[in-house]
């Protein structure tokens, strides 16, 4: 790996070379982890993608890197980097070492990797809107081709492979944290085939959700529409939104799979017989309550990343991003946790008070389709484990980014405080 990146430092010599080589490189990353071909493609799935994808996350590291220092990171990167300090620290008072360290370093290094090297090479909203089309596009194709495929899972739709995906929950609640952007790239799409593209997807998406029988995709993606309707309907006045979302819901109304209102009753305590209910709501409460047992016994330390289920003998996970944090990373971790989140929306109105908020519709709309992922989130992750997953951070790095760029950083010349100058982009108007 380092000779690898000594070469390709010696054949793009400029920082600013170096800078657009490794956005790229994460641009084929953002691929891999959501479109991925192996799934789709079978004569793909001998090729170790996923290491593939870990080489190129790294490589983006050490070629980004050189960019700037680390005075320039935001805090909201050196946080992600002080959770990933304290999960190997975590790792030799877990119950099951191997394991934890096993998912510190494969899985939520990235988390830290991805922000970094993100916050070093995107600087322009361009880049930025390429890059969430590139994971909104992803995600509503993956979803278009379960729903064509009919995969399932236990009688739920599940999205094919063995990937990101695969697993029911993580498929509604993916659908649920994009289908916001979907809508925005509804919104902005110029030609009617994209329009009627757009259309399919966020339409197909409303029924996937329902198809995996997610009860935590249900509620995280009602809020999501809830949350678009008053942002780009009422107070976007867009009026005609709302007889699109009047559309959704008679679909949903006429599409729902089989037993699906008695599966939503489970939400408000009536348990539902059945093999798709094996996450029944009464198991979910004794989950909940055996996580906070384990904190309470494991305040600092928990019992070690990826090691509730072994720890209890239940071989379930939490089901609850929030307590997975503080049973087996501590307590600590979920606090950083969720000053993580709340920078999130700190950035997000910290955007919507810049002048480029203003300037141009574009910003607005992202903006507000961020703000909605985000709520989304924090209602599905009472009822999903998401703490070592990529798309959260994912979400929560674009919010930096676009403060940054509403808020480019000030450079000092000769002494003298100069904001960099910003070339004007086509601006997108909403139809």
């Amino acid at each position: 790996m380092a000779s690898l990146v000594t070469k390709i430092s010696e054949a793009v010599q400029s920082p600013s070379e170096r800078s657009k080589f490794a956005y790229k490189v994460m641009l084929a990353f953002s691929f891999l982890y959501y479109l991925r071909p192996s799934d789709v493609i079978p004569g793909l799935r001998t090729i170790p993608l996923a290491k593939i994808t870990g080489a190129i996350a790294i490589l983006a590291l050490l070629l980004g890197g050189k960019k700037g220092g680390p005075k320039k990171l935001p805090f909201e990167v050196k946080l992600l980097f002080a959770m990933f300090c304290w999960l190997i620290l975590t790792v030799p008072f877990s119950s099951w070492r191997g394991n934890s360290l096993q998912v510190v370093v494969w899985q939520f290094s990235k988390t830290f990797i991805i922000p970094f090297t993100l916050v070093m090479t995107v600087s322009r909203m361009r880049e930025l809107r390429r890059l969430i089309f590139v994971q909104a596009a992803g995600v509503a194709l993956m979803t278009m081709v379960s729903v064509l495929v009919n995969t399932r899972w236990n009688g739920r739709l599940a999205g094919i492979g063995n990937g990101l995906l695969s697993n029911p929950n993580d498929l509604a609640m993916n659908i649920a944290l994009n289908w916001p952007i979907c809508l925005v790239f509804l919104l902005t799409a110029r030609g009617m085939l994209k329009k009627i593209l757009w259309g399919m997807a966020i339409l197909t998406m409303i029924y996937a959700v329902m198809a995996t029988y997610s009860r935590a995709g249900f509620l995280a993606l009602s809020m999501a529409i809830a949350l678009c309707l008053w942002e780009f309907a009422l107070r976007g006045r867009r009026i005609h939104i709302i007889a699109v979302a009047t559309l959704c819901v008679l679909l949903s109304v006429f599409l729902a799979p089989q037993n699906y209102s008695k599966r939503l009753e489970t939400l408000v305590g009536q348990d539902q017989a059945g093999d798709k209910d094996r996450g029944s709501a009464a198991a979910r409460r004794a989950l909940l309550i055996e996580s906070l047992k384990v904190t309470a016994t494991h305040p600092v330390f928990g019992v070690g990343p990826g090691n509730f289920s072994s720890f209890t003998s239940t071989w379930m996970v939490t089901h609850n991003t929030y307590t997975e944090f503080s049973a087996e990373c501590g307590i600590p971790a979920l606090v950083m946790f969720l000053v993580l989140l709340q920078l999130a929306f700190r950035n997000v109105r910290r955007v919507r008070k810049s002048k480029l908020y203003d300037r141009r519709s574009d910003v607005q709309m992202f903006a507000g389709a961020l703000w909605a992922s985000l709520v989304a989130y924090l209602i599905g992750a009472s009822f999903a484990s998401t703490a070592y997953s990529l798309f959260p951070y994912y979400m929560v790095t674009y919010t930096i980014l676009l403060a940054k760029i509403a808020f480019p950083p000030v450079k000092e010349r000769f002494g003298v405080a100069v904001k960099p100058v910003q070339v004007e982009e086509r601006i997108y108007s909403p139809v």
